[in-house]
């Protein structure tokens, strides 16, 4: 996954309209105007600079509005931020040969003003001619014909000057024009096609085709282009489902734990998938439901929107057929080392969190899970729904621990819990959505969720915040603070939601909960919302179950890898090609103007 989103954290942010259109006018009546009063250094030169300039901006203007709603009115990325955004990369690439020009031909003759000029204008095209071949979807002729747009109406004026005051030969300047361009356009195509070629090679799909989808994401926040390429690329799984579910007169809770990691970034795949899980079972059947996260990591992240909703639906049809129990044992906590593992025993199945707070708690094998599961039925048990707590991470992203070690624990902790007195179970529930936080902050939209529970004469919380994992140290302070309001035992989690990947720059990607986030104000929300859901404690009946959702369409850690792998290797391929194919391209037009 760090290979994936290192591309989203280290993509740039454009200026906005306004601050470009600026800069577009600082340089080109600015620097135009400097650049044309060189040659003749008199008064009317500076004049006929800042038309020379004022035509440029007008023309590069134009250029961009005919670009955004006639060639490509139906592309998605080119609106006319970007369009201009790209004109100003232009002018910025342009302009060093024509200050050059003019700086050195003031000794050599102004005859090196227009080569340069002329090498700025391939410079140009080639670039415009890259970057529409391989983020439009328009098609070899359009994108040619926008690449060709601004540096073909920008040039207009030059050749006015060139013809007025310098008397240059303009038939000569036309040939090279015309087979400069020609050599941008065809040197541009050959490298998108060497790109394309990795990804035939690869997967049986162009490259670029990939590229442009990761754009569209990038830009627009669009998951469907690149889904279908997670969708054709996965493999279908039957994929578990366990559901715990609590049944009051007036309070109705349920915690849902997928099998299916919520990634991979974004909004892509099953990042979304606990929000809009929680969101959906609330609005089927009222109370709070939360989606921590299971035990399992990438190798089975969703491809699309479609098998979320899969999911979803599956969930939604069985939780009918819950059948309830009006018993339960205490919350029960062991912690050895830098393990913490808590059960609670519920009818006939048992909860189990493992915790590596302080260090990092990062994703769990899923044999870990397995074993989970079988020591629940050798304890009599029915089965067990397994959380990863995912509640901190440090610096050190390494989990120095066994799983020999968590199993152990996990054996101990159950064991005790099956062993507890068996009493009468209250619940409630309460779910907070702090519009303080967004998830470039690190929260999700499903917010902040707390179950408490009542067993006999022990009080104890679940707290579930849809968040990537928070910040070393916050648990414990969140402990704390529900330890005052009278709870004896209580557990964090999160949903380890990918939802806040890939939105923010930086080393993660991401941040995690509390990191960015002011405490008091988070720690106030936790303690709202589990004060509310103390005060709504009632007798419940609670049941559960494991269900499989068969064929469910999966792009695993290995695919997401390869795709991004692949990028780096369309990189490094450009980065290959580039010197020599372009270093030929300007040779051929440097022997090009020496011949005219």
């Amino acid at each position: 996954m760090k290979s994936a989103t290192k591309h989203y954290s280290s993509l740039f942010f454009l200026p906005s309209l306004e601050k470009t259109l600026a800069s577009l006018a600082i340089l080109c009546i600015g620097i135009l105007s400097i650049s044309a009063t060189f040659v003749f250094l008199s008064v009317d030169s500076a004049v006929r600079g800042f038309s020379l300039g004022l035509s440029a901006l007008g023309l590069t203007l134009l250029c961009d509005f005919l670009l955004t709603r006639a060639v490509l009115r139906h592309d998605l990325i080119f609106v006319m931020r970007r369009a201009a955004a790209l004109s100003l990369v232009c002018w910025i690439l342009w302009l060093p040969f024509l200050l050059i020009g003019t700086a050195v031909g003031g000794f050599v003759g102004f005859w090196l003003w227009i080569d340069l000029c002329l090498l700025g204008y391939s410079a140009v095209l080639t670039l415009r001619a890259v970057v529409f071949f391989s983020i439009s979807t328009a098609g070899f002729s359009v994108g040619s014909l926008a690449a060709l747009l601004q540096p073909l109406l920008c040039v207009v004026p030059f050749l006015v000057y060139w013809a007025v005051f310098l008397q240059a030969n303009m038939l000569d300047v036309a040939l090279f024009l015309f087979v400069s361009s020609f050599l941008a356009l065809a040197c541009a195509n050959l490298l998108v096609s060497l790109i394309d070629r990795l990804g035939h090679k690869a997967y049986g799909t162009p490259a670029m085709g990939l590229f442009r989808a990761f754009v569209l994401n990038w830009t627009l926040g669009l998951n469907a282009p690149i889904e279908e390429y997670f969708e054709k690329l996965g493999e279908d799984k039957d994929v578990e489902v366990s559901l715990l579910r609590f049944e009051a007169a007036h309070t109705k809770a349920a915690f849902i734990v997928p099998l299916v990691h919520p990634g991979p970034f974004k909004n892509l795949g099953s990042s979304l998938l606990p929000s809009k899980m929680k969101h959906e079972f609330q609005r089927a059947y009222g109370g709070e439901a939360c989606v921590p996260l299971g035990i399992l990591g990438h190798e089975l992240d969703l491809a699309s929107q479609a098998q979320n909703q899969k999911i979803i639906n599956a969930v939604l049809t069985s939780n009918k057929h819950v059948t309830l129990s009006e018993r339960a044992k205490p919350l029960v906590k062991v912690t050895e080392a830098n393990i913490t593992v808590c059960s609670q025993v519920f009818g006939d199945n048992t909860l189990v969190s493992f915790s590596l707070a302080p260090k990092t708690t990062e994703d769990l094998p899923q044999e870990l899970g397995q074993f989970v599961r079988e020591e629940a039925r050798k304890c009599g048990l029915k089965d067990a729904i397994v959380i990863n707590a995912h509640n901190s991470i440090t610096d050190d992203a390494n989990m120095e621990v066994s799983i020999e070690t968590l199993k152990a624990a996990a054996s101990e902790c159950m064991g005790k819990a099956v062993s507890a007195k068996e009493s009468p179970l209250e619940i409630g529930a309460a779910s907070i959505y702090p519009s303080d936080f967004g998830l470039k902050d690190g929260m999700g939209e499903g917010g902040i969720t707390t179950v408490a529970v009542k067993v006999g004469d022990q009080k104890a919380a679940y707290v579930v915040i849809d968040g990537n994992n928070m910040i070393s140290g916050l648990r414990e302070k969140i402990l704390e603070v529900l330890t005052t309001l009278g709870f004896d035992e209580s557990e964090v989690l999160t949903t380890d939601t990918h939802a806040v990947n890939a939105l923010v720059l930086g080393r993660r990607g991401y941040h995690p909960v509390g990191e960015v986030m002011n405490y008091d104000l988070l720690i106030r929300y936790i303690t709202e919302a589990a004060s509310i859901a103390k005060m709504r404690l009632e007798s419940c009946k609670t049941g559960s179950l494991t269900l499989t959702v068969p064929n469910v369409r999966v792009i695993g850690k290995a695919r997401i890898a390869g795709l991004s792998t692949l990028i780096d290797q369309a990189l490094q391929k450009a980065k290959s090609v580039v010197v020599p194919l372009f270093g030929l391209e300007g040779l051929l037009l440097v022997l090009l103007l020496a011949v005219l």
